[in-house]
């Protein structure tokens, strides 16, 4: 995102940008967790209406990896696996405080799930989470994020 896109947008929010064949998504808030929560909305915004969808239950994980973007590649493919294997999807996840230095990274995620087959399908399901292009960094106007998501 250059300055021309952050002038005017609200502090936190996300948005579909245009991509050949797959799912691309931006997101940005004050916070890298604000960040990550926004663009795990912003995914399964894209393809699943979760309006009507029946809430089944709290899930927590705990994802390790070396940097922030791969804090955000974690984040996702547990939204990917627990809609595999479980038929569930996030109606409101909460990501905890990023711990640890550079060269290890920690966070928990707390997701409240929804039955998937409780929900609309408004797009193509993602199969997997691209790290092409991937990005999650601070800047002057806070964290902005983005990934492609492949369908």
């Amino acid at each position: 995102m250059d300055g021309r896109e952050l002038a005017g947008r609200s502090a936190v929010g996300h948005r579909s940008v245009p991509h050949t064949a797959d799912l691309r998504v931006e997101a940005w808030a004050p916070t890298a967790e604000g960040c990550i929560g926004e663009l795990v909305r912003a995914v399964v915004g894209g393809f699943v209406d979760l309006t009507d969808a029946r809430t089944v239950g709290e899930r927590v994980c705990t994802v390790l990896a070396a940097s922030d973007p791969d804090l955000l590649v974690g984040v996702l493919e547990e939204v990917v696996y627990r809609m595999d294997a479980d038929g569930e999807l996030p109606v409101a996840v909460a990501v905890g405080p990023i711990e640890g230095l550079e060269g290890a990274r920690r966070v928990e995620v707390r997701f409240t799930m929804a039955d998937a087959a409780t929900a609309a399908l408004v797009g193509a399901v993602p199969k997997a989470v691209s790290l092409h292009d991937l990005d999650l960094s601070a800047g002057p106007d806070g964290w902005t994020c983005r990934v492609t998501v492949d369908v």
